[in-house]
Parts: C-alpha cells; structure tokens; sequence
C-alpha cells in the first residue's frame, strides 16, 4: 500500500482503456493486446480497465466480457505497482455488485478500484459514504467524481470531507468539468489533512490548468498539486501525454509556467471537444476514442458494443480539424513505428 501511494502522488497517466471490437462487435484480442503495448511503451504508469471507456456493457450476462477484459489486460501490463504498471479496475453499481466487482479485481491482481457512484443518484450522501467504506475492505479505492453530464451527481464538500477519512482511499479523479466542485474536493482533502491521497484529474475541458495550479487555502498554507490524470483523452496519442505530464513536472519544479501554457491548455480542451463530442453532449465520446486509435491502426473499427453508439454527424470532421491544427498533441509517427510488432506480438 505505501508503495501504490508513492507512486500514485509522483504522478503518472493512467489511461481508461477502450475496448477493441472489430466491424461484427466481436473482441479482437489481437487489438486489445497492440493497444495495451501501446500504453506500455508510450510510458503510462498504469492503465483503467472496465470503466466508462472499456463500455459498461461489458458487464452484461448475454456479453460477458468483464472477466475475460480485466484479466486479459492484467496478463499484459506487469506486476502491479511494485513494478509495472499499476492496474485501476472500474467498479459500479449498487453495494452487492459492486462488492462483487472489487472481488473479482481483487482476486485477478488489480491494485486499486475506480469507484463510480453513478448508480447511486438517488442516495443520500450518508449512504454512499458508507457504501464507499464497505468496498474499501475489500481493496483500496480511488474516488470517482463524474460529471453530472454523463450520469454523476453533485456531491457536497461534506462529503468529499467524510470521504476523504476512509483509510483505504489512495487517489481521487476529479471529473466534475465544474471550477467550484474541484475546489471543493481539494479542500476537503486537504482539510481532512490527507497528503497520503493523490489527487486526478479527469476535466478534459481543464487537463493541464489542472495540472500546472497549485492548490493553497491560506496565505502559508502548503500547496497541493494534482499528481497525474486518469483520462479517457489520454486514451489517444499517448505518448505525447506522458511527455507532456513530464513537461509539466520540470516546469512544477522550477517555477517557470509562461503564458504559453494557457494556450496550450486551451488547444486540448478544443482537442477534446472534438474527440469527445462535447457539442452532442459527449454522445459520440467512445466513438469518438476509438477513431483515433482506428486511423492509427490500432483498433479494427470504432465500433461499440451498443450497435447505435456511433460517430455523430460531424464529428469525424472536427477529429480531422484538430489533428491538423494542433500536430504538438498527435503521436502517429511513433504508433507508426511500432504498431506492427505490437499487432503481431503473442
């Protein structure tokens, strides 16, 4: 545990790994394996199977794909965070399944699980905090703050307050795309006096304003820092995401952040807008991922396990436009290179 904790607050990215099905909706284990390699070698510290982007349906019986997913990927990313890659399960539903689901993480090898409160909307505060303590017996865990856009909810500073007292939670994603709602977990964190919990981004819409703010509540209060992300748009070109986070570490360090970072910062979240389809409301943001890494070779198609998750009308144009105006972002000269060994490798 004090190891996974170490090495979470160093920071990393952690991608949130899609699922490769060719044009029939059928797993392509052949994919799945070039674009775990591909994380791999493009120097992601650990990788997100079985959330948002792996596609929920995984879980469903007439689909049956959780196990096999999670397993497959485990087998191919390394020995956990003592050395390799440090494996982030998705955890859902209500308290049963989601007990249920930390198990089968558990049990597999992963490290940590992603908890999502998404099937908890109707839940006082109260009962998801003790829903939370129940799944951190099983394993540690790494809260969740989804955005009420794509089915999360507004949680309170007391509730990240009481949260943030659980022993077992190692990390928080911050997905709130909300200015407020991210101060309000930071403070709560640091109110709890919980420096031994890394903080992660998950706001495309404020991937490296999140990264480069340090966080203080007091004229001498110490800082806090967000240590990584755990992002679907680190899913695609991935290795100029882990150039960035080092990019932005070295210049953490030494105190020089010029304005040309608010640029930059402004040109991702234009990126991400096109990937994710932020004008249909995030409709075609799995399709999205997936025709990215389908241009680059990596996937067989951008299909969905839901037939009708597709493409919105547009959008492949936006993903042209953004590719063309912002080259610093895209890594297709190093997926090219080795994008066939990765293919062919067993």
């Amino acid at each position: 545990m004090e190891l996974l904790r170490k090495r979470l607050l160093e920071g990393m990215v952690i991608p949130a790994c899609p699922l490769a099905l060719d044009d029939g909706g059928r797993w392509s284990e052949r994919h799945q394996r070039a674009v775990l390699e591909y994380y791999r070698e493009a120097g992601a510290g650990g990788i997100a199977v079985g959330v948002h982007t792996t596609q929920f349906e995984i879980r469903e019986p007439e689909v049956g794909l959780f196990e096999p997913v999670l397993e497959f990927a485990a087998n191919r990313v390394g020995a956990g965070s003592e050395e390799g890659m440090i494996k982030v399960a998705g955890i859902c539903g209500e308290t049963a399944q989601a007990m249920r689901e930390a198990e089968v993480a558990k049990d597999i090898g992963y490290d940590v699980g992603l908890l999502s409160l998404a099937a908890l909307k109707d839940w006082s505060e109260e009962a998801i905090v003790a829903h939370c303590r129940e799944v951190a017996e099983v394993m540690p865990i790494f809260g969740f703050y989804l955005q009420p856009a794509v089915g999360g909810r507004d949680l309170s500073y007391e509730f990240w307050r009481a949260f943030a007292e659980i022993e077992n939670v190692v990390a928080i994603k911050i997905a709130a795309f909300n200015r407020y709602r991210t101060l309000d977990v930071v403070r709560a964190v640091v109110d709890a006096g919980r420096d031994d919990i890394a903080l992660y981004t998950g706001n495309d819409d404020h991937i490296i304003g999140d990264l480069l703010t340090p966080f203080s509540f007091g004229e001498n209060a110490e800082p806090r820092w967000f240590s990584g992300g755990l992002l679907g748009q680190w899913a695609v070109w991935t290795e100029r995401a882990v150039a960035l986070l080092e990019e932005i570490k070295a210049a953490r360090e030494s105190g020089t952040l010029s304005p040309e970072w608010l640029t930059r910062n402004a040109q991702l979240t234009d990126a991400n807008a096109a990937v994710f389809d932020a004008t249909n409301g995030f409709a075609g943001c799995i399709p999205g991922i997936n025709e990215v890494l389908r241009r680059q070779g990596l996937l067989p198609s951008s299909r969905c396990l839901n037939a009708d998750e597709v493409l919105s009308p547009g959008q492949a144009g936006e993903i042209d436009r953004v590719v063309a105006a912002y080259p610093w972002l895209v890594d297709d000269d190093f997926v090219r290179e080795n994008r066939d060994r990765w293919l062919r490798e067993s």
